[in-house]
């Protein structure tokens, strides 16, 4: 059991290191510091954070922290700034509480809780991310103020309660990695988009659609459709995810002249290829503007199908035209009396 102690602080520290290291160090000291914890034989070596310098060091390296936080991209630049920093403070903490133990085994917790930390430091560091997809400050307080928060009820728990602590610390990475990739796809997305809004400040896409799509793509537009025939337009975007196609897939939204009652969707998520046929029966379309992403939207309110695409903010102009095109389109096929356009089966490779 005092093994099972040991090792929950020791990456229980390390857990939250990766969420805030200075608050962590800083209120681990001062708690020591001014006795209101007192430390239990196995965990004496955690004594010397009670160093009034490390309080002070920690206390100015945290009010620093706290007003970069709600800052929105400035609490990514930081996040940025720590991914290595807090990783390693991590795996000090975790050697700090094992003392004068075994060195294999300090190497081996060392190892795990720089590992919790660096998966803990990446959770911050996306959900900022997401917040920061909308440019209000409101999500970025809410978040600073959660994480602080968050951190100071793992320090009381692990004062109390350091075994239940590790059970926490083995689900929370678990889910992390069960959900990772998933939010690696999305963070990827959303960084590609903000480099591309960047990018959008020296000039936006202009001129004609374009009509040409790549060869895998054209392929498997020929094997959806089942036949070969002229593209009017095939537009490179970004899927929101819906029932029918999965979210943050990259691809082409494609519409031919020989299929006026249907749009395609021919895209890759990671080594996955899918292509869709949506039918524009009944449909309505516009777009919408965001803060990285000028949006598709294709509805219908009869039968509740909601489709959204994201496209480079650089590419409003081609989205225009696009939004032009489908309406003038669905003037002409809404009012086709022989139901044409049924969307077909989704195709994945």
């Amino acid at each position: 059991m005092e093994t099972l102690e040991l090792l929950g602080t020791a990456l229980g520290l390390g857990a939250l290191a990766g969420i805030n290291l200075y608050l962590t160090v800083f209120i681990t000291g001062l708690a020591i510091h001014l006795g209101w914890i007192t430390l239990s034989p196995e965990n004496q070596a955690l004594a010397v954070l009670g160093n009034e310098s490390i309080i002070i060091i920690a206390g100015l390296l945290y009010a620093l922290q706290f007003f970069a936080d709600k800052v929105p991209w400035v609490d990514s630049l930081w996040d940025l700034l720590h991914s290595l920093i807090r990783p390693v403070g991590g795996a000090l903490l975790a050697v700090t509480v094992l003392g004068e133990a075994h060195p294999e085994f300090n190497v081996i917790v060392a190892l795990l809780a720089g590992g919790v930390a660096l998966s803990t430091h990446t959770l911050k560091a996306g959900a900022r991310l997401i917040a920061n997809s909308s440019p209000e400050p409101v999500s970025n307080v809410l978040l600073s103020v959660g994480e602080d928060v968050g951190v100071l009820g793992g320090l009381v728990l692990l004062q109390t309660h350091p075994v239940v602590a590790l059970v926490l610390v083995v689900l929370l990475v678990a889910a992390i990695l069960y959900f990772g990739p998933r939010c690696a796809r999305a963070l990827q997305i959303r960084l590609w988009l903000a480099w591309r809004r960047l990018a959008a400040l020296f000039g936006s896409q202009r001129g004609a659609l374009p009509i040409a799509l790549p060869a895998r793509f054209d392929m498997l537009l020929h094997k959806l459709r089942g036949r070969d025939g002229a593209i009017e337009w095939a537009v490179p975007c970004v899927t929101a995810g819906s029932k029918q196609l999965p979210a943050n897939a990259r691809g082409y939204l494609v519409f031919s002249g020989e299929n006026p009652g249907e749009l395609f969707f021919v895209g890759k998520r990671w080594f996955r290829t899918t292509a869709k046929a949506f039918s524009l029966s009944g449909c309505k379309v516009h777009a919408e503007t965001r803060f990285l992403s000028e949006n598709l939207v294709l509805y219908s309110v009869a039968d509740g199908r909601h489709e959204v695409f994201y496209f480079e903010r650089g590419h409003a102009p081609w989205v225009e035209q696009v939004v032009r095109s489908l309406k003038t389109r669905l003037g002409d096929s809404g009012a086709a009396p022989d139901g044409s356009g049924v969307a077909g089966a989704p195709v994945t490779v």
